[in-house]
């Protein structure tokens, strides 16, 4: 080895110290600026945390005042309808009482007539006669049908036969006689009419 070679191999060892002393610096800095970011990360984020609480804070507040204000309505809302169910069941038939009315005060003066010294029968009769008429209307009103099914093919779903007859001059299985009349309301049987039923003439 040179003389040049062995001085170089010298400075760079007696310069070798002052390099590494510098890269532990440069490498504790590193560190510093590394942990004062992540201190600034951390703050940040609990700052981050403590607005989402915040924001999650108002919204359940904000939920919990619109459950309470639903639950009231729904209260509400079901004592209205229990107000009115209960004004329903207790007024239902007072339109059907209001339409009875006239016909009671047609009664009356049928009573009247007939109540009089020389009752006069034409007028008793036409008294009847408007009081039946004015129950039929009433009861139109109501959706109540009369079942009057003379002359109709019998019925079993709204006819009650009360006996055969034997009839040549009509089709077998025709009402014939209606000894009581039915009614409907809205459809529904509420009594069948009760009649006498045609049947083939064997003779």
């Amino acid at each position: 080895m040179s003389g040049d070679e062995d001085t170089r191999e010298h400075l760079l060892e007696k310069e070798s110290p002052v390099e590494s002393e510098e890269a532990e610096r440069e490498a504790i800095e590193h560190e510093a600026e590394q942990l004062l970011d992540e201190v600034e990360n951390e703050t940040f984020s609990a700052e981050e945390l403590a607005r989402q609480l915040e924001e999650a804070s108002n919204k359940a507040k904000e939920n919990w005042d619109k459950l309470l204000r639903m639950q009231a309505e729904m209260e509400n809302l079901r004592r209205r309808t229990e107000k009115e169910l209960q004004n329903a069941h207790k007024y239902a038939l007072e339109r059907f009482v209001k339409e009875l009315l006239p016909v009671i005060d047609s009664v009356e003066l049928a009573v009247q007539a007939a109540s009089a010294d020389t009752p006069d029968i034409s007028k008793i009769r036409e008294g009847n006669e408007l009081i039946l008429k004015q129950f039929l209307s009433i009861l139109e009103k109501f959706n109540v049908t009369v079942l009057d099914p003379v002359g109709e093919p019998f019925n079993p779903d709204r006819h009650a036969a009360m006996s055969m007859q034997p009839r040549a001059d009509v089709e077998p299985n025709t009402v014939v006689q209606v000894f009581q009349k039915g009614y409907l309301l809205n459809d529904r049987l509420i009594r069948p009419a009760m009649v006498i039923v045609a049947q083939a003439d064997t003779k």
